[in-house]
């Protein structure tokens, strides 16, 4: 068994793969029967799948040293094949909807597979490849600057992530010192970022009227493939949470600002949300990887196999260090069957959330891998989602594990958190809207949106001094924004479908449990929607369903002991 670090890589030789590529979709076109086109299928099936875990390889080892020359060369190759790549599968992918045994190919590999193929349709032109090209490397150039912090605080050089336990410090001069330096850092690199942005929003919108949209805000939805719902669901949905959660969360705020004992709750007092400090895990990446083993091993037969396999692999880069590039990802090496989580540990809570959030993704495509379909390892961002947050969920039983006499305070907080987080996931997805129906606006309006924004969904905040974050530039940290655009309200859905989760494991936790089982491992075969109605779930856009959710939740909530 290979480990990940042992994994040879090898620069993939494009012309040759799209040459086959090319090959298998005009042999595919000319099928006549149903057994040659499944062999055809499978052929590139397996010649993507191999070519994305060369691209996925690249792509992690970048991100776990963006200073490594090497990776660094290999990604801006990968920044420029990608979309002549994406050439060949698009030209598949007319043969495949357009095939005269599409009824019987469609009974073989499934509706949802034609129904993302003809979605991806809409979203590519041969011409726009140069485009495309600018549009990756413009996001790469964005990861360079979030990941080239050096900041000098308390004697150390650190980066941005590693300023999480100095946020949460009870000492609220070190949480506002913390927080002025590392938003010093972004103020400095302001102008870069909002550069950056600028052209991002410029070239995307020149996609998206070269392929006949009238903004990228429609060519955003087909390229999330999204299937079953519209920007009017959509629309919808933040209308409930403006109605619904926001309240909530102020009151939230307000009971924190209480407990912290604080006349006035500031953006850098936010992360600390009890007075004898939050809850950390009590001690380092060894000690949570024993724990996860305990954890993993008593939640189910599943879990225990799943993540045994990670670690014998070498599947896990959790701790932050230099030049790492930020945040937390899971991703897939098909061709070896391996998800692969990466994150930076820096010794708050959110070490132990990564441990869950990021293995519920990897456990889903774990069990889903007998979906040799690419488009079927992972299911669409909103669905995918519902398997980490859920995850988060059904991992509460063995907290003490990680918190000891913290345990509640993290329950508490995690909990607390995930509410909160609704009104700002449905902010970033709706300034997104606002930018891209409105492209030419200047750096300074766009700020200003989101400023306007902010004083709706998040009225709480307030920035004391702070001019660059006053001016409304809190969202050049967001990575989503810049790298995956509209990618966010899909955090909210599945939130929703979570908290459905949370109320029935509470009823009944062995058939939630099953449930939750069946859901990942139907990976992406079905739209969200399916997925949803699959697990047992309601939808979120439905009229009501926030509202009954958040019931048990916001009275635990509001009536916990550690409230007030």
């Amino acid at each position: 068994m290979t480990t990940f670090t042992k994994l040879s890589y090898e620069r993939p030789d494009l012309d040759a793969l799209n040459s086959r590529l090319s090959d298998y979709s005009a042999e595919l076109q000319q099928a006549s029967t149903l057994e040659e086109a499944n062999e055809l299928i499978r052929q590139i099936n397996k010649e993507r799948n191999d070519f994305e875990t060369q691209s996925q390889l690249v792509a992690i080892r970048h991100s776990v040293d963006t200073r490594d020359a090497f990776y660094e060369e290999e990604q801006a190759f990968y920044d420029d094949a990608l979309p002549v790549y994406e050439k060949e599968i698009q030209a598949y992918y007319r043969v495949l909807t357009n095939h005269e045994l599409r009824t019987e190919l469609e009974a073989e590999w499934g509706s949802q597979l034609f129904s993302l193929a003809e979605r991806a349709l809409e979203t590519f032109e041969e011409s726009l490849i140069p485009k495309l090209q600018e549009e990756n490397r413009l996001a790469t150039a964005y990861q360079k600057v979030m990941s080239a912090a050096q900041i000098e605080f308390d004697g150390k050089t650190l980066n941005l992530s590693q300023f999480g336990p100095y946020l949460q410090s009870p000492d609220r001069d070190v949480r506002k010192a913390a927080s002025v330096a590392r938003y010093t850092y972004l103020s400095d690199n302001g102008d870069e970022l909002d550069r950056i942005y600028g052209e991002l929003v410029r070239v995307r919108t020149e996609i998206a009227h070269a392929l006949g949209f009238p903004s990228f805000v429609e060519l955003g939805y087909a390229r999330m493939q999204r299937v079953g719902y519209d920007e009017s669901m959509v629309d919808n949905f933040r209308k409930q949470v403006r109605d619904v959660i926001v309240p909530l969360a102020s009151a939230l705020k307000e009971k924190q600002a209480k407990r912290i004992g604080v006349d006035h709750l500031y953006y850098y007092d936010e992360s600390f949300v009890f007075p004898d400090g939050n809850a950390t895990p009590q001690g380092d990446e060894s000690f949570i990887i024993e724990g996860g083993n305990k954890m993993y091993r008593e939640l189910s037969n599943e879990t225990d196999e799943f993540f045994q396999y990670m670690q014998e692999r070498g599947a896990l880069d959790l701790t932050a260090k230099p030049g790492k590039s930020g945040g937390g990802y899971c991703t897939y090496l098909p061709s070896e069957g391996l998800p692969f989580i990466f994150s930076n540990f820096n010794g708050t809570a959110g070490d132990i959330d990564v441990l869950t959030h990021e293995v519920g993704h990897a456990f889903q495509v774990y069990e889903s891998r007998h979906l040799t379909t690419p488009e079927y390892a992972f299911p669409t961002y909103e669905a995918c989602e519902i398997h980490s947050m859920s995850m988060e969920f059904f991992c509460w039983p063995w907290m003490e594990l990680f918190f000891g006499d913290q345990v509640d305070k993290y329950k508490f907080n995690h909990l607390a958190g995930s509410m909160t987080f609704l009104p700002y996931g449905v902010l970033v997805d709706e300034f997104q809207h606002v930018v891209y129906r409105n492209p030419e606006m200047t750096a300074a309006e766009r700020r200003q949106a989101w400023r306007d924004l902010e004083k709706v969904y998040l009225p709480h905040r307030d920035y004391e001094t702070n001019d660059y974050l006053e001016s409304g530039a809190w969202w050049h940290q967001q990575g989503h924004i810049f790298q995956s655009p509209f990618y966010y309200i899909d955090y909210t859905l599945a939130q929703v479908c979570a908290f459905q989760f949370w109320v029935r494991m509470h009823e009944d936790r062995e058939a939630a449990w099953s449930d939750y089982l069946t859901l990942c491992q139907a990976g992406g075969s079905r739209s969200f929607l399916e997925l949803v109605e699959l697990a047992g779930l309601k939808s979120p856009f439905a009229d009501g369903v926030l509202k009954e959710t958040i019931e048990q939740i916001e009275d635990y909530l509001l009536k916990h002991p550690l409230a007030n």
